[in-house]
């Protein structure tokens, strides 16, 4: 058995939390590692933070947005911000724009966590660079349910990075230019409009809008299956 069997085999196991008595499975096996791609529901999501140690550092806001396959699904997103656990640097705030006010009112990461497990059940998960995302929440995770995300992820920067080398029809329209791999620097490169920097659904909708892309080179480059999607771009 390879290591890509492995690694799927144990992504069938069952990760459940619960709230209130409630159990609610994230990922449940349903998406197979044969799965087309054009049919794979997938969860792009971002997390702005207070900084980039998870050890200090917290969440103070999450975005997400599903589609199927290419297909962005505009009408089903999720944008929560969340009371902080810490105090809050100015640096922080003048990078974000959003205020201590803005988030003193709001529920706690606890409280919103039910809704993103429930948003993100039996999908993909994307992001940019999503492994930080995915550090942070699993130290939210661990410490409140004990879990972490069962969930398979995909990191549209290692996407791009095998694109960028391997990718025929690619290289034609996007080889050259900027070497720069942040999302913003990527996505203007690929005619996306940035309208807002550091909002988290905002970045949310960017990356699945480069993801979008990205899919429709992989499927010239014979990829069309998740495990083949897994084999290049897994976080």
């Amino acid at each position: 058995m390879s290591i890509i069997d492995n690694f799927l085999n144990k992504l069938t196991a069952k990760t459940k939390h619960t709230q209130n008595g409630k159990k609610t499975d994230t990922w449940s096996g349903a998406v197979r590692k044969n799965s087309p791609l054009s049919e794979c529901p997938f969860v792009v999501f971002d997390t702005e933070l207070s900084g980039l140690d998870p050890r200090k550092d917290f969440i103070i806001s999450i975005g997400a947005i599903k589609m199927t396959g290419g297909t962005i699904h505009i009408n089903k997103e999720m944008s929560r911000l969340v009371r902080p656990e810490g105090e809050m640097s100015k640096k922080n705030v003048e990078i974000h724009g959003i205020t201590p006010g803005e988030l003193e009112e709001k529920e706690s990461l606890e409280a919103v966590l039910p809704d993103f497990l429930d948003f993100i059940k039996d999908s993909v998960l994307v992001g940019h660079f999503i492994n930080i995302d995915i550090k942070f929440m699993n130290r939210a995770l661990k410490k409140i349910y004990s879990m972490k995300l069962a969930n398979p992820a995909l990191d549209t920067h290692s996407i791009h990075e095998w694109l960028y080398e391997n990718g025929v029809a690619f290289k034609k329209h996007y080889h050259g230019g900027s070497t720069k791999t942040d999302l913003f620097s990527v996505s203007q490169r690929y005619g996306i409009t940035v309208d807002t920097a550091h909002d988290a659904l905002n970045d949310a909708f960017v990356t699945a809008q480069l993801f979008q892309r990205f899919l429709y080179f992989l499927h010239a480059e014979g990829m069309h299956t998740l495990n083949d999607l897994l084999d290049i771009g897994r976080a």
